[in-house]
């Protein structure tokens, strides 16, 4: 399938809670966790071990991913990770989006960093 074909699909993408990407997150091999909010919104906080690649530089950047090992894709509410895990997946990547983003992380009562 080409990737203009996969970009208009609607293909379905994977979905994790804030728990399951916790729980996955404890896990061998660890996922890498990917943050496609704005610099000042990951200050605010973030998920401890987020790396920060805002959406917008995400196709300029994505050779900093890895292609072996499980990305989670997260922003503020799930839409913009949402965007970023269509198009790393239609790049190759295996990809999920955390369902609710941060605010979902937040009211799980799950861990959060200040700061850069």
């Amino acid at each position: 399938m080409d990737f203009i074909t996969r970009l208009f699909s609607g293909t379905s993408i994977n979905n994790v809670t804030p728990v399951e990407a916790q729980a996955k997150l404890g896990q061998k091999p660890k996922p890498y966790l990917l943050d496609v909010r704005q610099p000042e919104e990951y200050r605010r906080g973030h998920i401890p071990g987020a790396k920060l690649i805002p959406l917008g530089e995400l196709k300029r950047r994505i050779n900093e991913l890895p292609k072996t090992q499980e990305i989670i894709c997260v922003c503020q509410s799930g839409s913009r990770s949402s965007s970023a895990t269509r198009q790393l997946a239609g790049a190759g990547y295996q990809v999920t989006n955390l369902r609710g983003g941060m605010i979902a992380w937040s009211r799980s009562g799950l861990p959060v960093s200040k700061g850069k």
